[in-house]
């Protein structure tokens, strides 16, 4: 399998990394770039072809991932159409559904839509899939060996979940970053210095995410452990749920799912 990335940024060279981290073979992944700082940053980096222009790029390719921003999309795909012939094609870009890039194919239907997050970047990603009606097991087969180099996959059944996913985990790490970022402060404001605030606010958000992923036991159990009648931590809480912060993530969560499919309904028309 042949594959060739079209934009070479942060998303693409985690990915390219994970691929040849488990073994792929370097003169079987070519990426498309413009930018020629960045082409040859590819190069040293990872030791593969990379080219300018798309024809170049794609030539021999099996599957061609689209790793440029949203408002790139529709002129890459209109560049890419004509040059298809039995290639998968898959999207990472956030709120641009499979139909428009059908539709900016020329009508080409043998896409997946995708939605990795920013853990790729060392290899802990978690990344939704759907897929058109046109594509077949072994190219969904395929698609899970790419993202599977960065991390683990789900799929799903109905488009309209990816904007679930694109507010859940692809902008998931920013929410968590945010929380770090209060306990951290807090830290400071209490009397600990920068180091030993940034310390205990990463490793306990890291040791109560290992601990949730391996008890067969949900999270409200788990908080419910730590939270002993009268104690410290019962306190935090209460002051949590009396300000709302649950519900306040819940609906920052539901306004960042609309703003997908608005971006979405935006570039659907052009």
């Amino acid at each position: 399998m042949k594959i060739t990335f079209i934009g070479g940024g942060n998303m693409a060279s985690a990915m390219i990394s994970g691929l040849l981290q488990q073994g792929y073979p370097a003169n079987k992944i070519r990426v498309v770039e413009i930018n020629e700082e960045n082409r040859e940053k590819i190069e040293r980096e990872f030791n593969i072809i990379t080219a300018v222009k798309i024809a170049d790029g794609i030539l021999d390719s099996n599957v061609i991932l689209l790793t440029v921003k949203p408002q790139q999309i529709s002129i890459v795909t209109k560049e890419l159409g004509p040059l298809l012939k039995e290639q998968l094609v898959i999207s990472i870009a956030a709120g641009i559904r499979i139909m428009d890039i059908c539709r900016w194919l020329g009508g080409y239907e043998r896409v997946i839509r995708s939605m990795p997050n920013t853990p790729a970047i060392i290899r802990s990603a978690v990344t939704g899939l759907y897929a058109s009606s046109k594509v077949g097991m072994k190219e969904r087969e395929d698609a899970e060996t790419i993202l599977s180099a960065i991390g683990s996959v789900l799929w799903l059944e109905h488009e309209e979940l990816m904007d679930v996913v694109t507010a859940i985990s692809g902008s998931g790490p920013a929410y968590i970053f945010y929380f770090i970022e209060a306990m951290q402060q807090a830290g400071k404001e209490l009397g600990l210095d920068e180091t030993q605030a940034r310390q205990l606010s990463l490793e306990t958000f890291l040791g109560a995410a290992k601990l949730a992923n391996q008890k067969n036991e949900d999270v409200i159990t788990l908080r419910a452990r730590v939270t002993s009648k009268n104690g410290v931590t019962e306190r935090a809480i209460q002051i949590m749920e009396d300000y709302g912060v649950k519900n306040k993530i819940i609906q920052a969560i539901q306004s960042s799912m609309r703003r997908s499919r608005e971006l979405g309904d935006e570039f659907s028309g052009k």
